[in-house]
């Protein structure tokens, strides 16, 4: 665990702001987390690109309780790829997850060349992406899905059970009136699941477990955020009257992989997942 060398200035009010961190991935390669916050659209934006070239992005949209992640994989045109392809996954964010964008707008750190380690590793998350988003209907989502998975027309994925917890906002905002203004995504569920079709991923041989490159299969897909701000640290003093006050002086971070299972329409188009 490192000693955390990042403040929080509370007296700015910029509504975007950057950061830009080094960090080592799991096979001890340096990389080079961006993350930007725009507090006028509560959202935040992480990008890395990893040593093989694939671009890895997360949009996180605290009004829709959404987070995207975006993979922009090279080609291997040797093999007969196309120069690059595109997937997106599209799961429930949980606001506890990731510092608020206001707080991220005001993270400075001290050192910007340090490599940092992250204090809390969350492990590894395998999530079966059962449903494809048709993305004329993402909106439904996020009004950010389709501008950043548009070159993902037949790859941007969700399961079911993220469909049915987003619906449990508009149980809530019918219940209480006052709820629709604060959450984003205010359809039923039978609603966001019309803007998806199923897929029978677990029915599929998995990709890597096949010889034919040109038959359907289940892909396999990792992303890991090697750091992020995942929780505010508060410590405690006294003010001008000599009363014990809290007050936010740091943050909490953390590491998180997730590997993601999906339907392919062919093994050519998840070359990397091999034994």
């Amino acid at each position: 665990m490192e000693v955390s060398f990042f403040v929080l200035a509370s007296f700015m009010t910029l509504s975007s702001a950057q950061l830009t961190v080094n960090v080592k991935n799991k096979g001890g390669d340096l990389i080079q987390e961006s993350i930007q916050a725009d507090v006028a659209q509560d959202l935040i934006h992480l990008q890395f690109q990893k040593p093989d070239g694939t671009l890895i992005s997360l949009l996180i949209d605290f009004k829709s309780e959404v987070q995207i992640f975006k993979a922009l994989v090279l080609g291997e045109e040797e093999r007969g790829q196309s120069q690059y392809q595109v997937m997106c996954f599209i799961t429930k964010f949980t606001k506890s997850e990731f510092i608020s964008s206001d707080a991220m707008s005001k993270l400075r750190q001290k050192n910007p060349g340090t490599i940092r380690n992250p204090e809390e590793d969350k492990g590894q998350e395998h999530i079966f992406m059962d449903l494809q988003i048709d993305l004329k209907e993402s909106s439904k989502f996020s009004k950010h899905i389709y501008n950043t998975c548009m070159e993902a027309q037949d790859s941007t994925y969700i399961r079911e059970s993220d469909i049915r917890a987003l619906s449990k906002g508009y149980r809530a905002s019918y219940l209480y009136p006052h709820y629709l203004t604060s959450q984003g995504n205010n359809y039923t569920y039978n609603s966001l699941l019309s803007a998806t079709k199923p897929l029978t991923i677990q029915k599929m041989p998995h990709c890597h477990d096949m010889t034919n490159a040109w038959k359907p299969c289940t892909c396999q897909f990792e992303i890991c955020l090697g750091w992020y701000p995942c929780g505010l640290k508060y410590c405690k003093g006294r003010d001008s009257v000599g009363k014990v006050v809290s007050f936010r002086c740091g943050i909490k971070t953390c590491r998180k992989c997730r590997t993601f299972d999906f339907f392919v329409k062919q093994k050519q188009l998840c070359l990397w997942d091999e034994p």
